[in-house]
């Protein structure tokens, strides 16, 4: 019985020895693995240095279209064109509330004003405050309301563009060189020259062209025309 235990603790060590020296194969043969590291590490950073490289030239053209953009439209925004949005009432039926407006302003640095135009100018009292109004009266004429109908050099002005007229009156003005007299086409809803006085050339710095929005009152505008001026 000694013998066969001894046989058996005999051939367990002998299992054990050649457990352990296939594990010890195993450990050497993942050793001797062609597998350099050095190597991966450099295709690894050449990988990461293409990527930079073609983000870095996505960056630069993004910069230089936004750049080149922005050089075409900076002018036109500054000097040619500018959008507003209508506040109030004082332009209805013409123009409502939150109306998106391009506004012309290139055409005043070569023409003056026109009766019937539709103009931005900016608050006298308040520069930075702009208004919308319809111009009325051109330099060096005479301007008066009575009973809510507007004589202009006493010549009755038509207006189809307005809807409702307010029974009012204004006494006779004689507009200066450089002055406009303007008013709203919701005649009993607007603050304009019956109210804050003839405005300056100075102050006016376009004319409506465009409406943008919203999509289902998109359109241009003209001046209209007057039947009996």
């Amino acid at each position: 019985m000694n013998n066969n235990i001894l046989i058996l603790t005999n051939n367990m060590r002998e299992n054990f020895k050649n457990k352990e020296e296939v594990s010890q194969s195993e450990e050497n043969f993942l050793k001797d693995e062609d597998f350099d590291l050095s190597n991966f590490s450099e295709k690894d950073e050449g990988l990461v240095s293409i990527w930079a490289k073609k983000f870095g030239l996505l960056v630069f053209e993004v910069v230089k279209v936004v750049l080149i953009s922005l050089a075409i439209i900076m002018p036109v925004r500054l000097f040619l064109v500018q959008p507003f949005y209508v506040e109030g009432a004082s332009m209805e039926p013409n123009f409502y509330e939150k109306d998106y407006l391009i506004i012309n302003e290139i055409s005043y640095h070569f023409n003056e004003p026109q009766r019937g135009e539709v103009v931005i100018f900016k608050y006298p009292k308040n520069p930075k405050v702009y208004f919308i109004k319809r111009v009325i009266g051109l330099p060096g004429e005479t301007v008066e309301i009575q009973d809510g109908l507007v004589f202009v050099n006493g010549q009755e002005l038509s207006e189809a563009y307005v809807e409702n007229f307010l029974a009012d009156d204004y006494s006779l003005v004689t507009l200066g060189s450089t002055e406009y007299f303007l008013m709203g086409d919701n005649r009993a809803n607007s603050k304009d020259s019956r109210e804050i006085g003839p405005v300056g050339r100075g102050y006016i710095i376009g004319k409506v062209w465009l409406r943008g929005w919203p999509l289902d009152r998109i359109n241009s505008f003209n001046m209209p025309v007057y039947t009996n001026n």
